[in-house]
């Protein structure tokens, strides 16, 4: 089975615009401070909001390409593709309200659900790829690489753009034309 283009290149782009939106972060606060609404806050909060959106895309294209070998398979990648995606939405909401203060104020995102949306969206994506990995379509050390490259973003936001190439090494057997069977072997 072949890597569909989807998955491709949302395996590369969504790292490469998390690597910008931290460049970018760390830039704007080199004078101390961060420029709310500033054109170098602005522009990497759209980055930010890409990649969080391709990163969403991946897991509904690896989502396809995962053998039906039984019940339990199917369950588990429905509800990590339901995960990625809550998790999605409610980082693309607080995104959001970081680009636009009136959306913000119009809608706030329960704390509740803004501390939860990244550790399910990390965690329906990462459930994707050991899927990938037990069905021979992925590397074992793939989502092992994704996961530290996850890791690092909690521990200070300063480690955004090594957090990014972490996970775009982590997923860059993703990323080529081959076949995924043929790269896990």
């Amino acid at each position: 089975m072949t890597t569909s283009p989807l998955v491709r290149t949302a395996a590369v782009a969504a790292p490469v615009l998390l690597f910008g939106y931290g460049a970018l972060r760390l830039i704007d606060g080199l004078d101390g401070h961060h420029d709310k609404g500033g054109l170098l806050w602005n522009a990497g909060h759209v980055m930010f909001f890409a990649a969080i959106a391709l990163f969403g895309a991946m897991a509904v294209g690896v989502r396809r390409m995962l053998p039906w070998r039984d019940f339990g398979n199917r369950l588990a990648a429905n509800l990590a593709t339901v995960a990625a995606l809550a998790g999605m939405a409610a980082f693309l909401w607080v995104i959001t309200g970081d680009l636009f203060r009136s959306f913000a104020e119009a809608a706030p995102l329960p704390d509740a659900l803004q501390n939860i949306g990244p550790a399910l969206f990390e965690v329906g994506l990462l459930v994707l790829l050991v899927q990938l990995v037990r069905a021979h379509r992925l590397p074992a050390w793939s989502p092992v690489v994704v996961l530290l490259g996850f890791l690092l973003i909690p521990i200070n936001l300063d480690l955004i753009p090594l957090a990014a190439a972490t996970v775009f090494a982590g997923l860059l057997p993703l990323a080529g034309p081959r076949s995924a069977a043929r790269r896990a072997a």
